[in-house]
Formats: C-alpha cells, structure tokens, sequence
C-alpha cells in the first residue's frame, strides 16, 4: 500500500511537443537549453592542513562539540588527511567531456564543490567569466533529503550571490537513484564483491539521517528501492538495509538500525560471513574508508565475521554516460529511464519537500 501511495502522490512530468523537454515549476513550463555542465560535490581535503578548514565549513552553523569535529578529523588524519573524493571527480571531468564529444551535446564540464576547494562559488565566477549562462548542474548525490538535495539548491543560490551581476543560471538534474546508469553498475560491483565470498549475507548501508529529516522526503522509500533493485540483479531475495555515519546527539532519532548493532545481530544469530554494499555512497569516501572499512570491519574480527565489502559505483562507465543522458533528457534529446515501480523523479521539487530537520 505504502508503495502504491508513493507513486501516486509522485510528481508528474509533463511533456511538451515531441522532441522537447520542459521543466515544470508550477504552471510556468520553460524550454531548457545549456552552454555548460556543472559537476557538484561535497568537497573534501587534500592534505593534512586542510582537514580542520574543511570541518569548520562542513559544521558551519551547526552546533557541533568541537571535540566531535576533532574525534572525526582523526579519521581523516588516518589516510593522511586525503579525501578520495576530489581525486575521483578530477577524474570525472575529463571522462564525462568525452561523454559529450563522443555522444553529444558538445558541453563543456566545470567542477564546484560544496565545502573545500575547488569552491562552488569560485566554479560559477569562471563560468561567467568564460561567457556561460546557463548549465545542467548534476549532483553527487542519488537520493532526496535536506542534505542531498534541497542543502544544494541553497548552496547554488548562495554561491550566485557571492558572484553577482551575470552569474551562471544552474538547473539540477534530477535524481538518479532508479536509473540504470547507476542500478547496473552498482549490481556489477556487487557481482564482484560475490565472487569474493559467495555465501556472505547482503547487507546494504546509507548514511544516517535525522528522522525529521528522512520524514520530510522520499529518502528511506528510494533507498529501499535501489536495494531492491540490485538485490534483484544479483539473484538474491534476501538482504537488510542499515544505517552508517550517524553524527547527531543521543536525543535526536536517527534513521537505524546502525551497522554495527546488525553485524552483533548477525553474530548472535549464527551468521558468519557478510557482503556489506554502501549503496547510499557514490564514491569511497571517508564515511567508506573509515566507518566501514575500518571500524566495521574491526569490529568483524572482533565477532568472528568475515567481511567483503562492495566497491561503490565511482567513474563506472556507464555512471558517466549517464550523466550526460540525464542532460540530454533536460534538454529534450533523450527520453527519461528508469528501473521499479517509482518512475523518474521530477525535474523540480515541490515547495515543501526536504526541509531541513527540526533541531532538538
């Protein structure tokens, strides 16, 4: 039932004459053409001395213990204080420009991210200054949620602020979470993880969230759905989803349950060997590096479990083709894919979805 509210109360594209795309924002319908395409991401540090800077502008507002931050710049200070996430979309640019050569639209690619350099706002004066005006911004984030999606629209508008008179105008593409430039792959990178440990139980993560947060959005109901989507490629019926990376304070719910209490769960319950898939993660980051590959996996020796755990999805192929379809989509050349029974997500947000949650 649940499921069959969902996409009845999904919001509903609109087409325009064949051949065309139009972006809905009320009754106002506006043909979407772009000279660019803007790469958006969370940013990370590159060396030891920029982990702290990088915390400050990540909790910038929030009211985060500065023992907290200290405790997480720890981890960062365990891989040398590199963030792979910065290497990953370097890469990504180049890739995603012969994307476009290959297959067109002929697009420059421009880099901004949210927390560290390069920053958002220094991306979108250089795109004014090149003479753009107006790019497809796709998001490295597959998920709705305050801070997937809503937090990068405030981030954008911020950023144009800061550049002023003849700053670029940036449409976010849709979510990606159901398509099948990211089902496929990530069902690939599980298929390896199997071959690993064939009989391993499969037990998918996602970055926690406040459940005020979760409940102003779709987040819990698409994630279960890309679940089950790789789950069916994989020929597996049986998985869990759970919840990595919380950061809020006791009294504040938190989506769960916690990986750590499921791996004890597994233990009591005789289980030995577990497939562990961050599903909700693009990239191996440091919610990767360290809350799974260190801290879990530590505490799987501990219990006698033998962990594998998946590759995230990364510069895939078939993750960069389509992030150039999704453009095309925008712009009318491509028609909109998708996998499930939740169909593509809108090209605009309704007005009341992923507010920020209520702080305790």
């Amino acid at each position: 039932m649940f499921q069959a509210w969902l996409r009845a109360s999904a919001p509903r594209r609109r087409k325009g004459k064949a051949g065309s795309r139009f972006q809905v924002s009320g009754a106002r319908e506006t043909l979407r053409t772009y000279d660019a395409t803007l790469l958006i991401a969370f940013g990370g540090p590159e060396q030891p001395t920029d982990v702290i800077p990088f915390l400050e502008n990540v909790l910038r507002g929030r009211n985060v213990p500065r023992e907290r931050m200290l405790e997480v710049a720890e981890h960062y200070h365990h891989f040398g204080g590199v963030s792979p996430i910065n290497g990953q979309m370097r890469e990504l640019v180049p890739l995603l420009e012969a994307e476009f050569r290959e297959r067109g639209p002929r697009l420059p690619v421009y880099w901004g991210n949210r927390n560290w350099h390069p920053m958002l706002a220094d991306t979108l004066r250089k795109m004014r200054d090149d003479g753009v005006r107006r790019a497809a911004g796709f998001v490295m984030s597959a998920y709705s949620s305050y801070s997937g999606c809503r937090q990068y629209l405030e981030d954008i508008a911020r950023a144009r602020e800061a550049v002023g008179p003849g700053a670029p105008e940036i449409d976010k593409l849709r979510l990606f979470y159901n398509h099948p430039g990211f089902i496929e792959p990530m069902a690939e990178r599980v298929r390896e993880a199997i071959e690993k440990l064939p009989g391993a139980g499969l037990v998918f993560t996602a970055h926690s969230v406040p459940v005020s947060m979760a409940a102003s959005s779709q987040y819990e109901s698409q994630l279960q759905e890309a679940c089950r989507l790789v789950s069916e490629r994989v020929g597996r019926k049986e998985w869990r989803l759970v919840y990595q990376s919380r950061s809020g304070p006791p009294s504040q719910p938190w989506l769960g349950p916690d990986i750590g209490a499921h791996l004890r769960e597994l233990h009591t319950v005789g289980i030995r060997d577990v497939l562990v898939v961050p599903i909700g993660f693009i990239s191996d980051h440091m919610e990767v590096l360290y809350d799974l590959d260190t801290e879990a996996r530590a505490l799987c020796q501990k219990l006698g479990l033998n962990m594998v755990r998946a590759a995230t999805v990364g510069n895939h192929p078939a993750f960069v083709s389509m992030i150039a379809e999704l453009a095309r989509e925008r712009m009318g050349e491509a028609k909109p894919r998708w996998l499930g029974d939740l169909g593509p997500s809108a090209d605009v947000c309704e007005p009341e979805c992923c507010a920020p949650p209520r702080r305790p």
